[in-house]
Order: structure tokens, then C-alpha cells, then sequence
């Protein structure tokens, strides 16, 4: 029966020919080791799986899903020859257990051979050998290079945090970008289940929760989390739940008013601002409902860790409650200084909810916050604040793992998030503390990305996370990142993502049936601006608020105003004439007519996309940012003109030409022009 099982896997693949002439080096993460032959397989014969290992239908459904995405740009029509895909392993692997992801991945002229300690190896080998992969140009075959690949992960957790609280994302959303996390090797699905503005799983025993503290609809039942919990382990990817407490508990306060540390009513709570609202650690009837909520949500989520957020509590509503702050000074909850201290209270809270854990046989991960004197070694702490928190974590006998630097939330470029190391070379750790950094998770909280726009914002750049975490320390290009962070943007595309996709639907949502070039012309130089300043510029978010302006279209990252800068660098590090003159050879003139190309085409768009960003009302706050373009376009030209002239620019002119890109720096609609900062750099040299 398992003989006529891969009889019917198999599909037309290979057999070598001669190695193409472009660089086949487009793996992310980078492995360990590889080595590179000197011919090709082309896809059209077939390729047989055949399996030594303990027997896995998920494992069998992986290779399946693997050999049809190498086929769908192969040829098709009748093999003329079979190949092995021969695949081995001593053990199934279980990603909540550590157990090893090692792999060796050899593609040779005879077959692709691949082995593994655990199934969990041969996952990863088969995400590797997708990405091997070369499209077919039309009616050829596609390739895979002859290579040899040795390769594990240099850290065991590798996440990514989903929000799913402020914004709910439905199981399809969901399931997409766990296939994303599969093909670039992540293994941990950190799922944010609830916040001040929603508690998003059902609950029998408080039914409250997801019903009457949900500012906007959706929440998971226990079969949908059933689904994901299955989709993710057959991809080798953990899930761990988190529940925010004692902080951003407002939905919590809504369901249960008993549950608060004020004599206070709430309704569904709607900012994006953090609310300060806690529940009340000292009442002993929060703790049983904490038991009684616990006992029906731990059996849903299998995975020995659960994760009790921790974060953004200040303290306030505790000190302002009478009763509260008289049960704080008896237990001597005080600093020095005689003022209350909220973080003593918090241990208290973070040790009763840890016993809580322990008696379901669960590990309590928790935000940086929760950190302090007191709290027993086998807490995982979580560094969202910095690096100087994951040193004093680990430092305390805490396994902890690395966010800060990972907050793709943030608009950030991919370049900040790829020198983000858990462990640089100079971390003044002992090998022991070291070993306890266990790795890290990037982070896409939800204020900004509703299920719509999501995947635009978590990919490709959580890519380049997923690099740090699992490649040698030692892979550290920031080009070449950016090189094959732009073909896993396309691959993930083809995964079923809408990483581009969203973004292009809402441009064309917004052209209302107008020419839509222009207005992709000026989306694409811009992007939302940075940090969370979105919530400071003149509009009032609510969870209600629909995310279809042009900001949201907009690029995290632009690619395209990247690209051009790395264009016009290379063009201004040519060499120059005696004059000062830009040179005439003929690389120089080549980077020179395409920099020109492209500022000419920036600079004309501003009279074609005008009319539309008038003609529509939601579109209007973004023309000065059309104008600009043009300006700033207009800027580089003339500078362009006078380095081909060796002319140096006047003071006049360089203090007008700074006063202009100070202009072009400016927001408009929560979004900038990535342009402006990068030419005021690269331009305004005397």
C-alpha cells in the first residue's frame, strides 16, 4: 500500500543538463554548508519519493505538497526517465520537544537525496529544496542546481508573533502564513488570543469573554484552533497561546466587572491606546477564575509552554484603589523612597499564575516586564525593551528569547532587523547564559494590519528574521539579504500569500477604474511612517477604523526606492574624471541613463496622478507627497547635470536644496516619501 502511495507521488521532474549561468545562491535562510556543482536538474522527469523512517502521513503530505509546487513550472507531458527522491530518518520529530531539525540535502545527477535525524529535518530539507528551485522560462523546464547541503539551526526558537486580538484574523489567514513560516524555516507560532480590545476563543466556562468583550466580531472556536494546531505541527511549527494578564485585560473587565482593580464598568474598550487597566491580583476570586479559565484553555493549546504577556502594566490603577494599596503596604510593598511598588505586587501575581501553569503542566513564558526578584527560574522571559533585559534574564538563571530588534509592527527597514543578534559576538555572557538564549520571535501587532492587509506587513521582512535565527552568525550581507528577500517575496506570492497582492487590490479599489500606473508610480515610494507615530498625526483610530488608504497600500519597506538608492550609490562611486566629472566609461554611462530614466518618470508623475488624488476625497491628503516626488526628482536631475559637468553645487543652491528634502521629509496621510531621506544623504555633498 505505501509502494502504491508514492507510485501516485510521483511527478515529472528531472535530469541533469548544464548548470545555468545566473546565480543559483537564492536560499533564505542561508545553510550551515553547502557546495555548489556544476550541472542542473531540469523539471520533467520524474522524481519518486521513497521513505525510510517511521511512517508519517503528514510527512508524506509534505513531500507530496513539495514535488507539485516543483512541477508547476516544469514541462508537462509524458517522463522519459525516473529518478529517486530518497528520504530518510531515524524518528518523528516533535518541534515542542527541541527535537533536532538537522538535515543533509544532496542533489546529484543519479537523484536528490535527503537525511535526517527527525522528520522535523526533512521538513526543513524539502522548504530548502522549493527554494532551490529555478522558474522555467516558457517552454522549457525549470532547474534545480546539482548542490550539497549540511545544515541545521543555530537557534531551537524561531517565531513569529500573529495579533489576532486587536484585529481578528480568520483560520485562512492564519494557515497561509504558517505556510510562509514553513518556507523560510520558522518553527514558532506565537498567537496574541487576547488585549484590551478582544478576548478571541471561546470559552464554555465564561462565556462572556468572546461575547460581550469583543469591541469588533470573530473569535476562534475550539475545532478552528483544533484545525490550526494540526495545519501548523504538520509543518513542524509550535503554537504558543498567549493571554495577556494582569494588564491589557480590558475585554476581561467588560465580560466580568469582578475581575477589576476599580469599582468600575467598562465598555468594549475602543483606542489603540494602551488603557492602563489591570485586573485586581490581590482579590482571591481573580485567581479562581484565572484556575477555572486555565483548566479549559490548556487542554485546547498541547504545547508545554503558554505565555501570560506581563507587559505594560504601570501600576496606577492598583495605587489609586485604597484597598489595593493598603494590602501592598502590609505586605511591605514598598521602595525605599515610601512609594508603593508595583513590580513586588506583580511578582506576587506572576508567582501564584505560574503555579496556576505548573499544576496544568505548563511552562509560563512572559513579556520582559515580568522579570524581577523572586520569580522562579523556569519562567521564559521574553525581551521586547532591549538586549540589556535578555542579558539580566538569562543572567538569572531565565531561558529567555529576543524580540527587541524584531518589531516588524514598526515599519522598520529589513537591513535593522537582520543585525538584530540574540548573541552577537561581543554579548557579555558565559557559554552557560548563552545556552539559555533560546532564540527569538519577530512581532506583527495588529493596530495597523487588519486580516486584509497582513501578510504585506509580515513579508517578506520577517524573512530576514527567520535568517538570523536559523543561518551561522557569520552570514551577515545585508545586499545579498536584500537580493534573495526579493525572490522570497515572490515565492511566498506563489505560496497563496497576498503580500503584493492586497496591496495592488486596494490601489486598484482606489483608482475607482482611473488609469492605476500613476498611482502605483507614487505607492510605491511611499511608506507608513515609522514606529508608532501613526497614532500622533491628527487621526483618531478606533478598531472600527478600515484600513484602505493609501497608507496602507503603501510598501513597510520600499523596494523600489531601495533599489534606486543602491543604483545611485554605484553610479556615484565611479570614477571621475580630473575635473570631477562623472565618467564617460561605459558602466557609468549606463547606471547614469537609468538613474535618469527613473527621476524623469518620478518627476512627470505628479500631472498624471494629480487629477485621480483630487478626484477622490480619501486620496487628497497625499498630494503634496505627488508634489514633493517631483520636486525631489527635479533636485537629483539638476545635481546629475552638474557631476556630469564636474560642476560643484553653489551654497545657494545646496541651502535651497536642503530646505527642500527638510520639505519632502514631512508626512502627509500618515506617509512618507521614502525618497527624500535617503537623496538629502546621497546628493547634498559639496
Amino acid at each position: 500500500m505505501l509502494r502504491l502511495l508514492f507510485l501516485l507521488l510521483a511527478l515529472p521532474l528531472a535530469s541533469f543538463a548544464q548548470a545555468p549561468t545566473t546565480n543559483t545562491r537564492q536560499l533564505m535562510p542561508v545553510p550551515a554548508e553547502l557546495r555548489w556543482g556544476s550541472k542542473s536538474l531540469a523539471t520533467k522527469y520524474l522524481l519518486k519519493p521513497r521513505l525510510a523512517g517511521p511512517a508519517d502521513p503528514a510527512l508524506t503530505a509534505a513531500v507530496q505538497r513539495t514535488l507539485i509546487r516543483l512541477h508547476r513550472d516544469g514541462t508537462q507531458g509524458r517522463a522519459a526517465a525516473v529518478l529517486p527522491l530518497q528520504i530518510s530518518y531515524g524518528q518523528l520529530g516533535r518541534p515542542e520537544a527541541f527535537d533536532s531539525e538537522k538535515y543533509s540535502l544532496r542533489v546529484l545527477p543519479d537523484g536528490v537525496t535527503i537525511d535526517a535525524p527527525t522528520s522535523l529535518g526533512v521538513l526543513r530539507a524539502l522548504a530548502t529544496l522549493e527554494q532551490l528551485a529555478q522558474p522555467a522560462a516558457p517552454g522549457k523546464p525549470g532547474l534545480l542546481p546539482e548542490v550539497e547541503i549540511q545544515d541545521e539551526p543555530r537557534f531551537a526558537w524561531r517565531g513569529l508573533l500573529i495579533d489576532a486580538a486587536r484585529h481578528f484574523m480568520p483560520v485562512s489567514v492564519i494557515k497561509r502564513n504558517l505556510d510562509a513560516m514553513a518556507a523560510v524555516k520558522l518553527n514558532v507560532l506565537h498567537w496574541h488570543l487576547s488585549d484590551d480590545q478582544a478576548f478571541r476563543v471561546e470559552s464554555q466556562v465564561f462565556p462572556r469573554l468572546h461575547q460581550a468583550g469583543n469591541t469588533t466580531p470573530g473569535h476562534y472556536t475550539p475545532a478552528q484552533i483544533k484545525d490550526v494546531l494540526s495545519y501548523a505541527a504538520a509543518r513542524g511549527i509550535r503554537v504558543l497561546p498567549e493571554f495577556d494578564v494582569p494588564g491589557h485585560t480590558t475585554a476581561w473587565q467588560v465580560a466580568y466587572p469582578r475581575l477589576a482593580s476599580l469599582d468600575t464598568i467598562y465598555p468594549p474598550y475602543q483606542s489603540w491606546r494602551l488603557g492602563h487597566i489591570s485586573l485586581d491580583p490581590t482579590r482571591e476570586t481573580t485567581y479562581s477564575f484565572l484556575d477555572s479559565l486555565l483548566a479549559e484553555l490548556t487542554p485546547l493549546f498541547p504545547d508545554p509552554y503558554f505565555h501570560i504577556g506581563g507587559d505594560e502594566n504601570d501600576g496606577r490603577q492598583w495605587r489609586r484603589n485604597p484597598r489595593i494599596a493598603r494590602y501592598m503596604r502590609e505586605q511591605g510593598m514598598v521602595k525605599r523612597d515610601g512609594s508603593l511598588d508595583k513590580h513586588a505586587l506583580q511578582t506576587q501575581f506572576n508567582r501564584r499564575v505560574l503555579a496556576l501553569l505548573t499544576k496544568y503542566q505548563k511552562k509560563m513564558v512572559g513579556w520582559d516586564e515580568i522579570l524581577g526578584p523572586g520569580l522562579p527560574p523556569e519562567a521564559v522571559i521574553q525581551s521586547w525593551q532591549g538586549k540589556k533585559a535578555l542579558y539580566a534574564a538569562v543572567k538569572a538563571g531565565h531561558p529567555a528569547l529576543l524580540s527587541h530588534g524584531y518589531y516588524i509592527d514598526l515599519n522598520l527597514t529589513a537591513a535593522s532587523h537582520y543585525v538584530a543578534d540574540p548573541l552577537p559576538a561581543d554579548a557579555p555572557l558565559s557559554a552557560e547564559e548563552k545556552r539559555r538564549v533560546l532564540g527569538g520571535e519577530a512581532a506583527m501587532w495588529a493596530e495597523f494590519a487588519d486580516s486584509v492587509i497582513i501578510d504585506s506587513r509580515i513579508w517578506p521582512r520577517a524573512a530576514a528574521v527567520a535568517e538570523r535565527l536559523w543561518s551561522p552568525a557569520t552570514v551577515t550581507d545585508v545586499p545579498d539579504m536584500y537580493r534573495r528577500l526579493e525572490l522570497v517575496a515572490g515565492q511566498l506570492e506563489a505560496l497563496g500569500l497576498h503580500n503584493r497582492r492586497a496591496p495592488q487590490q486596494l490601489l486598484a479599489m482606489m483608482a475607482a477604474g482611473q488609469p492605476l500606473e500613476p498611482l502605483q508610480t507614487l505607492a510605491a515610494v511611499l511608506e507608513p511612517v515609522k514606529e508608532y507615530k501613526r497614532h500622533f498625526q491628527g487621526r483618531t483610530y478606533t478598531p472600527q477604523t478600515p484600513l484602505n488608504r493609501l497608507v496602507d497600500a503603501a510598501p513597510a519597506e520600499s523596494e523600489v526606492a531601495r533599489r534606486f538608492g543602491v543604483t545611485l550609490d554605484s553610479l556615484l562611486r565611479q570614477p571621475r574624471t580630473s575635473q570631477g566629472a562623472l565618467s564617460t566609461a561605459p558602466e557609468a554611462r549606463r547606471l547614469l541613463r537609468r538613474v535618469q530614466a527613473q527621476l524623469q518618470s518620478w518627476q512627470q508623475n505628479d500631472a498624471r496622478v494629480q487629477p485621480l488624488l483630487q478626484l477622490n476625497p480619501d486620496l487628497r491628503e497625499y498630494a503634496p507627497l505627488s508634489t514633493q516626488l517631483t520636486i525631489v526628482a527635479t533636485l537629483a536631475l539638476q545635481r546629475l547635470e552638474q557631476l556630469e559637468k564636474g560642476q560643484k553645487p553653489t551654497a545657494e543652491w545646496l541651502a535651497a536644496a536642503q530646505k527642500q528634502l527638510e520639505t519632502a521629509q514631512k508626512p502627509a496621510g500618515q506617509a512618507e516619501l521614502a525618497l527624500a531621506t535617503k537623496l538629502s544623504k546621497q546628493l547634498l555633498m559639496p
